[in-house]
């Protein structure tokens, strides 16, 4: 499938700011993407307002695109809005069961292999992929896309905490797997109360890394 420039420029840019390639604070130029990625200045121009709109950058005329940076006010919302969106689909992703864990499983595989190589990006994205295939057995669309955007803010707060300690990807590694094993299990009790545990934590050191 052939790709736009404008798509290429607006996904690298947006990798760039969600993996901390480019810092919050930071003044993007339309020359100095465009030369990097070996496009013209129309399609970085398409890009930049794309991810103005998701609030990610801030254009400024004939400057360029500021990456905006996250203010604490912003960050507790993020988290809280987080927060309230798990607990609602963790029980109704629950009756997805076995269905749920088997799309899960290659998941935890997944990170798992990227925890043995060290390979932080690829182990985040994975954890992303993860709680977003639980909200999304939740059956609400609407709630699915905010949390995806929730979940990339999050990443613009937080780009550092799981990079802290290897000690962090293996629990979550542990969290995972037993979330899994609790929805192959049919323990609803226990899936739900790993759930809470899970984004106590994730709060918890998302906040210790401010």
């Amino acid at each position: 499938m052939h790709t736009s420039a404008a798509q290429r420029v607006y996904d690298h840019v947006k990798t760039g700011i969600l993996e901390a390639t480019y810092s919050a604070g930071e003044l993007l130029t339309e020359g100095s993407v465009s030369e990097r990625l070996g496009v013209s200045r129309t399609p970085v121009r398409e890009a930049l307002l794309r991810l103005e709109a998701e609030s990610l950058v801030r254009l400024y005329p004939k400057k360029g695109a500021l990456v905006v940076p996250v203010t604490a006010k912003e960050a507790d919302d993020v988290l809280e809005a987080r927060v309230l969106v798990e607990r609602y689909a963790a029980p109704r992703a629950f009756t997805k069961g076995a269905d749920l864990a088997d799309r899960l499983e290659p998941v935890v595989t997944a990170m798992r292999a990227h925890r043995d190589d060290n390979d932080v990006v690829a182990f985040s994205r994975a954890d992303r992929t993860f709680h977003e295939t639980i909200v999304a057995a939740a059956g609400n669309e609407v709630l699915a896309r905010l949390y995806r955007s929730l979940r990339e803010r999050q990443l613009c707060i937080s780009s550092e905490v799981i990079r802290v300690s290897a000690a962090r990807m293996d629990q979550a590694l542990d969290d995972h797997q037993r979330l899994v094993d609790s929805l192959r299990d049919g323990d609803e009790a226990g899936f739900l109360h790993l759930t809470e545990e899970h984004l106590q934590r994730a709060v918890e050191q998302t906040r210790g890394a401010r």
